[in-house]
């Protein structure tokens, strides 16, 4: 049985990059960009910010039988535009303020702002995650350590 996700579309993996990038920023830094946008166009809550458990699964080796890994706290919301669009924020913890710029962001990016939104929010902020992510690969390299035989010229 194959259990390998159905392919998306160009459109459909960009908003999964997005939303992902939203979910995994600093609550702080997605705030501090979002605090120089212009005034946030009105909205409905479809689901005000609510925080539950979700069970977080595994895979031995990445191929195996899948295993209950563990819970996680997770704070979700979804929100209408006044113009339709829908926006859903999930983040981990349990910020609702968080969750609520993650899902107001996701409906801006559907609308005609997207691409400046995309500048001066998305853009900065993924920036610098991969700074960070290279500063910890740095880290860890500098402590990888290169075991090899080395003949020592007896027989």
């Amino acid at each position: 049985m194959d259990h390998s996700p159905p392919e998306l579309s160009e459109a459909q993996q960009a908003r999964k990059d997005w939303l992902s990038l939203l979910a995994k920023a600093p609550a702080a830094r997605l705030e501090a960009l979002m605090a120089l946008q212009p005034e946030v166009p009105q909205f409905d809550w479809l689901r005000a910010p609510e925080t539950g458990g979700v069970m977080l699964r595994g895979r031995a080796g990445g191929t195996g039988a899948p295993f209950n890994l563990g819970e996680m706290t997770v704070t979700r919301c979804a929100l209408r535009l006044s113009s339709g669009e829908v926006g859903h924020g999930y983040v981990q913890g349990r910020d609702k303020h968080h969750a609520e710029r993650a899902a107001m962001v996701d409906a801006l990016m559907q609308t005609a702002h997207a691409g400046a939104l995309r500048e001066a929010v998305l853009e900065p902020l993924a920036f610098e995650a991969e700074a960070t992510r290279q500063t910890k690969a740095a880290k860890a390299g500098a402590t990888k350590v290169d075991f090899f035989t080395m003949v020592r010229g007896e027989d």
